[in-house]
């Protein structure tokens, strides 16, 4: 893994070199030994800065043996504390179980030199409080190294989450802009080509029906470049029964006979109730070739209740397409239900939304 608090180490051999120099020069002076001391410091800070490079294990040992070399050079005895980045790495390089195994080994390693090299060193209280701190050092090391790594892990689910918010984002976006386009443009687009046939159709017969057809017809591309322009908004600060009025005055006439039945008080405008009536007047008319189509809305304390309902000719074998799957998803939104109901004798569409 990608080694976290890269700073801890090039931090601790600069200390162990500043304090070492220092105690060098108010004690016995600078020597070869000082000189040798900072040089392998030097050379370990100089090994951190290319650890990508080598493998853990062999870099470990290289690591163990410089400080171990720098031990053996230092006249102020700080060098030891080097040795606390030998189960802090490890726990980088090989898991939580060998960096354990690697500060117990640390620990008994002083031991064994205190055993050596100071005589009844077990009854003194220096070497005591020394050995005490190491494996304090040492305990702590594992620590801030487990921690750290937990911490790495846990930023890394955290941006794995963060990129799959961000696709859902983006793909509900997508949904989102597909239904406005199939629910505004894609129904005002029909209402367009509804109207300009039957103005072609009626256009020697019946001159003033043409022009009306046309005049509707030009309505809805109004409306169209309106929903383009405001961001397929649809529906203003008019309130929704003015313009449900406005969509059905759009496509009634000729052989098709639309009607609006309206009931109880509107408390505010409701965006998906104008796109169920836009769907349910858009299915009607291109694809169920109704000639008597009825849209109801009963507005109570609760809510408002819409049913569009055609005489025409039902579902085709394909069953409900995007535009019927889009409303669901709009209803569903909008904390609302849904329902729609084939039979030999027409359709209806029933849309129930609260406040």
């Amino acid at each position: 893994m990608v080694r976290p608090v890269p700073w801890v180490p090039p931090v601790l051999y600069g200390a162990v070199l500043a304090g070492g120099v220092y105690y060098a020069a108010i004690g016995p002076g600078p020597g070869v030994r000082t000189a040798g001391y900072a040089a392998l410091l030097l050379a370990l800070i100089a090994l951190d800065a290319r650890e990508r490079r080598v493998p853990p294990g062999p870099l470990l040992a290289v690591r163990v043996a410089l400080f171990c070399a720098v031990t053996a050079l230092d006249v102020s005895g700080l060098s030891r504390v080097l040795f606390v980045l030998v189960p802090f790495l490890g726990y980088f390089a090989f898991g939580p179980a060998v960096a354990v195994a690697l500060g117990v080994a640390c620990v008994a390693v002083l031991v064994g030199a205190f055993t050596l090299a100071v005589p009844d060193w077990q009854v003194r209280a220096e070497y005591i409080s020394d050995l005490l701190m190491f494996a304090l050092g040492v305990v702590l090391s594992i620590t801030m190294a487990a921690v750290a790594v937990r911490e790495q892990r846990a930023r890394a689910r955290l941006e794995a989450t963060l990129e799959q918010v961000a696709e859902l984002s983006a793909a509900r976006e997508r949904n989102r802009l597909a239904r406005e386009i199939h629910d505004g443009l894609g129904h005002h687009l029909t209402a367009i080509g509804i109207q300009l046939e039957k103005a072609e159709a009626f256009a020697a017969l019946d001159p003033a029906g043409a022009a009306q057809a046309v005049s509707s017809a030009r309505w809805s591309a109004g409306r169209a470049l309106d929903d383009v322009r405001t961001s397929v908004r649809a529906l203003d600060a008019r309130s929704t029964s003015a313009a449900l009025a406005d969509l059905v005055r759009a496509l009634d006439g000729g052989e098709r006979r639309i009607t609006l039945d309206i009931s109880g008080t509107e408390r505010r405008p409701l965006h998906v109730l104008y796109r169920a009536a836009q769907e349910g007047l858009t299915n009607a008319c291109r694809h169920a070739d109704a000639t008597e189509i009825r849209v109801a809305v009963r507005y109570d304390e609760r809510g408002a209740e819409l049913r569009v309902t055609d005489d025409g000719r039902g579902f085709g074998a394909g069953g409900e397409g995007f535009g019927l799957r889009g409303l669901r998803e709009r209803v569903r939104q909008a904390a609302g239900t849904m329902a729609v109901e084939p039979s030999p004798a027409g359709t209806e569409l029933r849309v129930r939304v609260p406040w």
